[in-house]
């Protein structure tokens, strides 16, 4: 069958409804979350799809049945040469980590995917086309979109933006992206009266040709130099989401942060900043305890002109954020903002973000034991969010911390974790590095355990030993899981890792009730 090649530029979201992807041929590249939402979505209009990817059938079982059946030739396993499968594509469709100019992607593959972009290039009607599952998402939307991107904070904050948001009736909101749902299969299902909320993340923004309606920045710190090979590098990458924002939109910039605040450079769009003090003129800040708008004027799209607020400026009172820790006072000033951008009402913004209680693993406290607070941050995986997640809770604390190293510089980790911590228990690969650095900074409470749940249960010891003898009710102590590393030598994911945390306090529980109901 003669090749005809998908124009992205025509693409939309209402063709593909009325049968434009119909008997095309399609490659999905990867059979990871991604991978398997695009082979549905092509599938389920009608084109003629193969999977390519390099990993046997036998590692890929769940994915497999995930597709549910549908008639998707799979290419799997080192055997295949990845060029064989889109011979006569006329679309390439990649997962996030799968990019010709990125290193993520295996070699061969990468090289043959930049043949592919040069022939593609040269002649567009004789070569696929490339996309990635976030640039198609944002290419066939039919609605305004936020794009959230950050180092930290950025899942918070899209979960916190989509609830302000969500506020408003007359604007139904999905949220998803890197935050765990792949959007492209609820793109036939958009409205031009959707907002949609995209967690973006270093994966993701080299992939983009398009940008978002309002860019959202948390902050930009260091992550992933094992990568990207420097900060430069790294904040190069971030800084892609600013340079696409629609000049019809916003930038939301976090001017408490240097690097994210030097994006403005890049704008095309209006700048909107927030930080912990006075605002800027347009935009959102901190005065006597409130987060207040210094003038923040709506979106086009939301009629234009001055958001509401409350008399100078007031929306809500900091004391009513049920999150912890002042950076997430900064994710609530981003979303606020935000919200305000989209016209939704003061009074509608402070019931909402009053009533936001957190993400899972960001911050998120698990149980109460005997006057012990668990608290599951396993994606806390670099030091800046260790250490923020450190200064959210009082003393006595017990840290739980330890997995893959990413080869970020840990050093300003040492004394954080040793003025705010009474106590360490270390697991994984960079357990007996931390322990080393810990104890040079002063920690005299250290140790090692073999296994997440040894660490729980070695943690709940030694904070109930730290507990006063006074009675007093409530949390006096709080074990905080919080790693400062990736989760790949013990556990598939942080998430895997949170709900481990999460089962050892539940079993932790049991037997602790079981004692209590012994005679």
């Amino acid at each position: 069958m003669a090749r005809r090649v998908v124009d992205l530029d025509s693409l939309t979201a209402a063709g593909v409804r009325d049968g434009a992807l119909q008997d095309r041929s399609v490659t999905v590249l990867g059979l990871a979350r991604s991978g398997v939402a695009l082979a549905r979505f092509f599938a389920d209009a009608g084109a003629r799809v193969t999977v390519y990817d390099g990993r046997p059938a036998a590692k890929l079982a769940s994915a497999i049945e995930s597709l549910g059946g549908r008639a998707i030739e799979l290419r799997l396993g080192p055997d295949i040469e990845p060029a064989s499968t889109w011979v006569n594509a006329d679309l390439i469709a990649t997962s996030p980590s799968i990019n010709p100019d990125f290193p993520t992607a295996e070699p061969r593959l990468r090289t043959a995917l930049q043949t592919v972009v040069e022939a593609h290039r040269a002649d567009p009607t004789r070569a696929p086309a490339l996309a990635g599952e976030a640039d198609l998402v944002l290419r066939m939307c039919p609605c305004p979109t936020v794009g959230v991107t950050g180092t930290k904070g950025k899942t918070t904050t899209s979960s916190l933006i989509a609830t302000l948001l969500a506020a408003d009736a007359a604007h139904p909101v999905i949220l998803g992206g890197n935050i765990g749902i792949p959007l492209v299969e609820r793109l036939t299902e958009l409205t031009a009266e959707h907002r949609v909320v995209i967690e973006l993340s270093e994966l993701q923004l080299p992939t983009l040709s398009r940008g978002t309606t309002v860019a959202v920045y948390t902050n930009v710190t260091a992550d992933h130099l094992d990568r990207h090979g420097s900060i430069e590098a790294y904040r190069k990458v971030k800084r892609r989401l600013a340079e696409l924002v629609d000049p019809g939109g916003a930038l939301v910039l976090n001017s408490d942060d240097p690097v994210v605040y030097g994006y403005a450079e890049a704008a095309r769009a209006p700048v909107i900043t927030y930080r912990r003090g006075q605002p800027a003129s347009g935009g959102v800040g901190v005065e006597d305890g409130w987060i207040v708008s210094a003038g923040v004027r709506r979106l086009e799209v939301a009629a234009g002109g001055v958001a509401e607020a409350g008399p100078g400026g007031l929306i809500l009172p900091i004391a009513e954020l049920a999150l912890p820790g002042e950076h997430n006072v900064s994710n609530a000033l981003a979303a606020v903002a935000t919200a305000l951008l989209f016209g939704v009402a003061p009074d509608a913004v402070r019931a909402a973000a009053g009533g936001f209680a957190g993400v899972e693993h960001r911050l998120e406290q698990v149980a109460i034991i005997d006057r012990v607070r668990f608290v599951n941050d396993s994606q806390g995986t670099q030091p800046d969010a260790v250490i923020a997640a450190l200064r959210s809770f009082p003393r006595p604390l017990v840290l739980i911390a330890g997995g893959r190293d990413k080869g970020v510089d840990l050093s300003g980790l040492g004394p954080v974790a040793a003025e705010r911590a009474d106590a360490a228990v270390l697991i994984g690969e960079s357990g007996p590095a931390l322990a080393r650095m810990f104890r040079a900074h002063g920690m005299s409470r250290v140790e090692l355990a073999e296994s997440l749940a040894g660490a729980v249960d070695r943690a709940d010891q030694i904070a109930r030993s730290l507990l006063s003898k006074d009675g007093s009710p409530g949390p006096e102590a709080t074990v905080l899981l919080s790693p400062a590393a990736a989760s790949f030598d013990m556990f598939v994911d942080y998430e895997a890792r949170g709900r481990a945390f999460k089962a050892a306090v539940a079993a932790l529980t049991e037997r602790r009730r079981a004692v209590e109901a012994t005679p």
